[in-house]
């Protein structure tokens, strides 16, 4: 889980809005030029990651029950969450943390289940009986069809713990790890693509220094041994927020050795990470401050990358990043539920500018893992025993599940603004992409709570004549999905876009997400 700096940002912007009236839009028309003729980068499909830490109920009660569970289950695993899950085509499931992985052994969590020994979560709290490791990860992923990724210890584990680990999952021979991992049940190797070395190195995965850290990675690094065509892509453990410095030490040290490295941000809608906020009792000025700490990943990237061109104008280096999303203060009467948090509309209109910007810098960003999947910060699925909701933000990444693998076409904003107080942001904000089969998609993202926009889409080099669309908003700014009332934000069919004189003209209400699909 990412570290401890305050997001100046959001807290400046809050203080500068107390007190003043939402000022909404500067009555500009809103023209959105998609340059279909222009293509970029591909849209990884990783960019869609999710991110699985042992804590709170992520994933027991959220992901595992078991096979003895009254709850529905495919061999332990929630059936109503794996196929939500598989449903938004989740790519890649980063595993076991976050801060939880810098003291988790392995060995803790193979062999039968009721032999598997206990541990205090050091990180979180509670005790961890590891019912669920390496099988239960490895053969999650591959149910949902995911690839795997995990995050090692590096923290309190060593090069040779992680080399083992790696055998014990994808030897092919007859190695004594080989032979283990067949007597626990699994006869062929998994395929493992993704490791993490070392997660927060600079925080609570052991207090580093980037200098110290770029050795220790280059020397984990020798000891991966990957299976013969086979690849294991190695991510570095990367900064905290705007800490550039230790993305520029760690890459003139260790570049060459490194395939991707991560980036950690959290949106703290207060900016006051002692009281980040409520989920769901919130004003405008942290619905604006929360905007603007989404998009701030823009800036983010943008200057990472420009440090890793300095190493790597090829770019052959991924950006990973990793753990993004917004944290706020725990639900109250969540009990031990750790880091359980509501999510509203909120949610989903700042998931949708971050991952616009992930488009927007497609060359450079092969993966985001968003915190995190179930129960857990802005999560994808809420669940309360026998009960399960999906939220907001989980409807975003339904939409946006078009642009994977899509190709990246530039998109020019100019009009609308919103003002609140003496802040403003972007009225709209929108991404498109190509897919596969010549279909164009375009997102557009409606920031102001309180106004309707009329948008003017100009295709440049595309020929179209029919458009379909879905809208994603509600009522309120603080609307969500709850057990009992499971409908209050789910998309609804979109006719609102219109042909007209070669323009596409868009009805855009309030605060509000519209993915159309153009033929």
């Amino acid at each position: 889980m990412a570290g401890w700096k305050i997001n100046l940002v959001a807290a400046l912007l809050l203080i500068s809005s107390q007190g003043h009236a939402s000022q909404g839009h500067a009555g500009t028309a809103v023209r959105v030029t998609v340059h279909a003729d222009q293509p970029g980068a591909v849209i990884h499909r990783e960019i869609y990651g999710q991110f699985a830490e042992q804590l709170g109920r992520g994933i027991y009660g959220g992901i595992w029950v078991g096979e003895d569970s009254s709850i529905p289950n495919i061999r332990g695993y929630r059936k109503d969450v794996v196929d939500a899950l598989k449903a938004i085509k989740v790519p890649v499931i980063r595993w076991p943390g976050g801060c939880f992985a810098d003291q988790y052994d392995w060995h803790d969590g193979v062999g039968p289940r009721d032999q598997r020994p206990v541990r205090l979560n050091a990180s979180w709290g509670g005790q961890e009986n590891n019912h669920f490791g390496t099988h239960e990860f490895m053969d999650l992923a591959e149910l949902i069809g995911a690839k795997t990724y995990l995050s090692i210890n590096v923290g309190t584990g060593s090069p040779r713990e992680m080399s083992q680990w790696i055998e014990y999952i994808t030897a092919d021979g007859d190695t004594s790890l080989a032979r283990e991992r067949r007597a626990n049940g699994r006869d062929r190797p998994w395929r493992l693509d993704y490791i993490g070395i070392g997660n927060e190195m600079w925080g609570c995965g052991g207090s580093m220094r980037p200098q110290f850290y770029a050795d220790v990675y280059r020397q984990y690094a020798t000891f991966v041994h990957a299976p013969e065509h086979k690849p294991i892509i190695k991510i570095a453990s990367g900064a905290n927020a705007d800490d550039v410095a230790w993305t520029d030490t760690v890459m003139s040290l260790a570049g060459s050795q490194i395939d991707a490295i991560s980036l950690h941000n959290y949106t703290i809608p207060t900016g006051d990470w002692s009281h980040k906020g409520s989920a769901t009792h919130f004003d405008e000025a942290q619905w604006m401050s929360t905007l603007q700490g989404a998009l701030h990943m823009d800036e983010l990237i943008a200057r990472h990358s420009a440090v890793m061109d300095k190493y790597d104008p090829s770019k052959r280096v991924g950006l990973a990043v990793d753990e993004w999303g917004i944290w706020t203060d725990q639900e109250p009467g969540a009990g031990d539920a750790a880091l359980f948090q509501q999510n509203s509309l909120r949610d989903a209109i700042s998931a949708a500018i971050t991952l616009d910007i992930f488009h927007a810098h497609a060359d450079r960003v092969r993966m985001a893992n968003i915190a995190q999947m179930v129960n857990v910060l802005q999560a994808m699925i809420l669940t309360d025993k026998a009960k399960m909701v999906l939220t907001p933000t989980y409807y975003v990444f339904d939409l946006y599940k078009v642009f994977q693998d899509a190709t990246s076409l530039p998109v020019d904003v100019q009009g609308a603004t919103y003002r609140y107080g003496a802040v403003s942001v972007p009225g709209v904000h929108a991404t498109a992409g190509r897919d596969a089969a010549g279909v164009v998609h375009v997102a557009l993202v409606n920031l102001d709570p309180h106004h309707a926009d009329t948008v003017q889409v100009r295709l440049d080099g595309l020929r179209a004549s029919s458009v379909q669309g879905k809208l994603l908003t509600a009522p309120q700014m603080t609307s969500i999905n709850t057990f009992d009332q499971p409908h209050e934000v789910q998309p609804t069919a979109f006719d609102g876009a219109k042909f007209g004189a070669g323009i596409l003209t868009v009805a855009l209400p309030s605060k509000s997400v519209v993915v159309l699909d153009i033929r």
